[in-house]
């Protein structure tokens, strides 16, 4: 948990110089004043600044903002951080120009991404809190095509008679085709290998 002790002329000011050094909001911080001013003696002498203490909130909302917000400083990307809560669980759409590079092959990049900021903003954490990733929309797009995919291979797999095996993906992903499926009697699907290159088959049921 960050913490900063500032000075200044007022309080107000002291708070100021803290929220700038942390890059943080008020609302984001714990606020005890530890000095209050003093003019001193007559107004002149031995006058005395006030003291703050900003300790930040411990909020996974604003830990998961400030560490994306910094990872797209620091790789020079205009992206705007929209954050909802469901369930326990949080949900981040990201949306700005030329975002593709944050998505990358079939979302190999925003799985990764989204690996990390959960590891980071978990750490040392008692309740862990689950944190999805989106770009754009992406993610339902990307489950309305594995989806349709699912149904158009299955109809393949039982027109041939059979087995359909389909590329690698993620666990999640993997998930979307199983459940499009798990509906149909006239075929069965289940994952043979190992990760990350662990595959579903699909195949007609004899």
């Amino acid at each position: 948990m960050k913490v900063v002790e500032k000075v200044g002329k007022t309080i107000d000011e002291a708070i100021e110089l803290g929220l700038q050094e942390l890059g943080v909001l008020r609302d984001e911080v714990i606020i005890e004043v530890i000095e209050e001013p003093s003019k001193g003696l007559f107004g002149l002498i031995g006058g005395r600044p006030a003291k703050v203490r900003l300790t930040l909130k411990d909020n996974p909302v604003q830990r998961t903002e400030r560490l994306l917000k910094g990872i797209f400083a620091a790789m020079d990307i205009p992206v705007e951080v929209k954050i909802t809560e469901q369930d326990q669980i949080l949900l981040v759409n990201m949306e700005g120009p030329d975002l593709g590079v944050l998505i990358g092959r079939r979302g190999e990049t925003l799985d990764s991404l989204q690996y990390l900021v959960n590891l980071a903003v978990n750490k040392n954490q008692e309740q862990r809190r689950k944190i999805i990733l989106d770009v754009e929309g992406y993610r339902k797009r990307r489950e309305e095509t594995l989806q349709k995919l699912a149904i158009r291979l299955a109809d393949k797999a039982k027109q041939r008679g059979r087995s359909v095996v389909l590329e690698p993906m993620n666990s999640q992903e993997r998930r979307i085709i199983h459940t499009a499926l798990q509906g149909r009697d006239d075929i069965y699907t289940f994952s043979e290998g190992e990760e990350p290159f662990r595959k579903i088959i699909i195949s007609p049921k004899k």
